[in-house]
Formats: C-alpha cells, structure tokens, sequence
C-alpha cells in the first residue's frame, strides 16, 4: 500500500504539540477555578472569621493557618500582643479568650469565630490603667517589658481562675477553694517567662491586687 507524504509529522513534533495540548488544558481549569472561588485556584484556603476584639467587632478573610497572635498584630494592628518564641513556651503572646488566658501563637484564628477577645489594649488605658497594670508599674514588675502585656493578661485571668474554685498542681485541698498564695500565682504564672527575671516583683503585684480584690 503506497504511503501518503502530504502529511509529515517528526517524533519532536508530536511530543510539542501534546505538551501544548496539556498546558492548555491545565490553564483552562484553572481559570475556570479561579471564576468559581474568586481566588486563585494554587492560593491558600481562606475562611470569613468574625470576632469581638476588646470590645469591638471584626470581620476578616483570613488563611485558615494564619494564628490567632497573627491576625491581632498584622490584620488588626493591635501590636501590644507579643510575639516570643512562637511555640507556645514563653507567654508573651498570652491573651484572653471568652475568659481563659491562651498562648494565641498556638491558636489558629478561625477557631475563634464568635469568641471575645481581649488583649492587653482592651485591659487599660494610659491615664486609665487596669489595676494590674497600676500594681506592675507600682511594684516594678517588669523590666524589658516585652513579655509584660502576657504577664499581665495571665495574671488578670489566674486571679479569676483561683476565684472561680479551679485548682492548680499544687493545690493541697481539692475539697476546698484554692487560695491566693506565692505558690499557687507562681505555679499559676510558670508558663509566662521572664528573661529579666522580675518574677519576685510580678507576684507581688499579683498579691496586692488580689488583697485589693478580697
């Protein structure tokens, strides 16, 4: 059978032209990805989380990996939240949620839809302290400062934790309320590290505000 010359295709050529062929169709899909979701189909997940931060309400698209310390201080400029160590072990990123004191660098975001916020801006006001803060400055409880605003927020929430009965490690009497000693804040405050070493002066400014609350 004679074979016809008009149509000549090299080896080279086809492997192009099935190259071309794919490309196209990967393109395709992701435009159709990109009109569908409204982002681009290789971006990162994003998720709508509403909060209520220091008493305000916020709305923000988010990745769902970004922390919660993360969108406090890059989405919502509040910076008075520390970033330490960034894995849960220092404290400085300590902040309030519905009431419990949490390290927000551990905590994603968008597990807090719905919750209240509160960081150390939403505890006090220059010329309008929170009393812990009043009894830091009076007891010089920090030096530095950066891990300041976690103490704080820790020591704020350690005092509603030993009011509301909850006990610690070394709480003797699990029969009885838990009581306002140098041990308990210091077991209590363990998880919030200072570099200057100022942990004498923060318990006592934690004593005087909790003699001042008793």
């Amino acid at each position: 059978m004679a074979i016809s010359h008009d149509i000549s295709i090299s080896r080279r050529g086809l492997l192009a032209g099935g190259a071309i062929s794919v490309a196209t169709v990967a393109v395709s899909d992701s435009a159709a990805a990109t009109q569908e979701s409204g982002r681009p189909a290789n971006g990162p997940p994003t998720a709508r989380v509403s909060f209520e931060v220091n008493g305000s309400a916020h709305e923000l698209e988010l990745d769902t990996r970004t922390t919660l310390l993360d969108a406090l201080r890059e989405h919502l400029r509040l910076t008075g939240t520390k970033k330490g160590c960034d894995h849960g072990q220092c404290g400085a990123c300590t902040v309030i949620a519905d009431g419990r004191r949490i390290n927000s660098c551990l905590s994603l975001a968008v597990q807090h839809d719905g919750d209240k916020i509160t960081t150390i801006e939403g505890l006090g006001l220059p010329g309008k302290l929170h009393p812990m803060q009043e009894a830091f400055v009076v007891h010089d409880g920090y030096q530095c400062g950066y891990c300041t605003p976690g103490q704080i927020c820790s020591a704020v929430a350690v005092l509603d934790e030993i009011e509301a009965g909850i006990p610690s490690h070394v709480t003797t009497d699990l029969n009885e309320p838990p009581k306002v000693t140098r041990g308990e804040l210091r077991e209590r405050m363990s998880g919030n590290i200072c570099r200057c070493g100022a942990y004498s002066n923060i318990i006592d400014a934690i004593t005087d505000v909790a003699g001042a609350k008793a």
